[in-house]
């Protein structure tokens, strides 16, 4: 099946003039910005530099290897870089921060396609265990960190740069690009010709409701994978597009499994019967517990993961057994509060889970037809 390296070996030869940007040029770009090109890309508006010269830049790095979120990431940017299409588009603005004390991980990238427009992209949660932290979050407070760094940056690079903006991200890069379009200057808004969520989660009411995002709801597209449970997260107003995905379960929350074919994403009417569970199960969850226990939840769990001194989930996963044994360790020595808080979280996750299968049961089982009542004409034989 076709994924985003045949799209790039079928039309990476074609210039924008040729054919417009499309989707798939959206996700293309916006896993540009999961590349660490920290000291590589000019972190200005001012300047920058082209994807063909940030990809030899990165890739003659000793440890490059080591600082990629996937391996696939590689491979992907020495493709893109040797494409007529994006080699020659420049790259500026730049930044990355992550902040454990803050609770905080926002990485962002413009990308000049002509002359007069833009893409701006926002990277998604990458392996540290401040940035998992700041997506819990997300479940009981708005705005977090990244996102109000999201808003900054756009209305910064508009200050900066001319003519029209694409937004867009993956993960929660995705929401952050909606969020940021959502509540950016009026005159930013008019600017911007799409906004593309590639499998982020959703937001609270509050957001949704909010004028700036009515304003930019239109231009709103949000793809999710047919076993998506990232993008099915919180709540969604505009619609979303399914994509098939040659993963399975979470694992399609990997990009590079997303099929095309030739300029277009291959579609589906529906999510999976399991995205829709766990869709189910983690909505009934998240109304049962109100923003205060949301928050203790979160500080509990990540509270143990910080026992082990990692701060990634790679150094979190090298060391496993020792960590594991630090896990048991805190959870035994963990305060009566805080373990209250942690099994009441958890209890209500697999009540919702039964409720969830409850109901799923009680669809699957075919309702008895009523037999209409006949009065007898004993006059007719039988």
């Amino acid at each position: 099946m076709a994924n985003l390296f045949d799209y790039l070996k079928w039309r990476g030869d074609l210039s924008l003039e040729q054919t417009s940007i499309n989707d798939i040029d959206s996700l293309v770009l916006s896993r540009l910005s999961y590349l660490p090109f920290d000291g590589i890309v000019p972190d200005t508006f001012s300047s920058g530099v082209t994807v063909a010269e940030a990809a030899a830049g990165l890739l003659q790095r000793d440890d490059v290897e080591d600082e990629v979120i996937m391996k696939m990431d590689l491979p992907f940017l020495k493709e893109v870089a040797n494409s007529r299409r994006f080699s020659g588009m420049d790259l500026c603005g730049y930044t990355n921060q992550v902040d454990p004390n803050a609770e905080k991980q926002f990485a962002a990238l413009a990308i000049k396609m002509t002359p007069q427009s833009f893409y701006i992209a926002y990277r998604g949660t990458d392996l540290s265990l401040a940035g998992w932290k700041e997506d819990f979050n997300m479940s009981f407070c708005t705005p977090v960190p990244a996102q109000v760094d999201a808003v900054r940056y756009l209305n910064d690079a508009a200050r900066a740069l001319p003519g029209q903006f694409y937004v867009g991200g993956h993960s929660k890069g995705g929401n952050l690009a909606v969020y940021a379009s959502a509540f950016c200057r009026p005159e930013v808004q008019d600017r911007l010709v799409f906004v593309h969520n590639h499998d982020g989660p959703g937001f609270d009411s509050c957001v949704l409701e909010s004028g700036g995002y009515r304003r930019i709801a239109e231009r709103i597209k949000t793809f999710i994978p047919q076993s998506s449970v990232v993008g099915m997260l919180l709540q969604h107003e505009e619609d979303y597009y399914v994509i098939r995905s040659t993963q399975i379960g979470l694992m399609q929350h990997d990009l590079f499994s997303w099929e095309v074919h030739r300029d277009e994403f291959v579609y589906l009417d529906e999510v999976t019967d399991h995205s829709k569970f766990l869709d189910r199960t983690l909505k009934t969850w998240l109304t049962q517990l109100n923003p205060e226990q949301r928050e203790q939840f979160v500080d509990a769990l990540f509270s143990i993961l910080e026992e082990t001194n990692a701060s990634s989930l790679k150094e979190l996963t090298l060391n496993w057994h020792k960590n594991a044994r630090i896990v048991l360790k805190s959870l035994h020595e963990m305060d009566d509060d805080m373990r209250h808080n942690l099994s009441q979280a958890l209890g209500l996750l697999f009540e919702a889970a039964k409720q969830t299968m409850r109901e799923n049961v009680q669809k699957t089982i075919p309702k008895p037809k009523l037999l209409q009542s006949r009065t007898l004409d004993h006059n007719k034989e039988p």
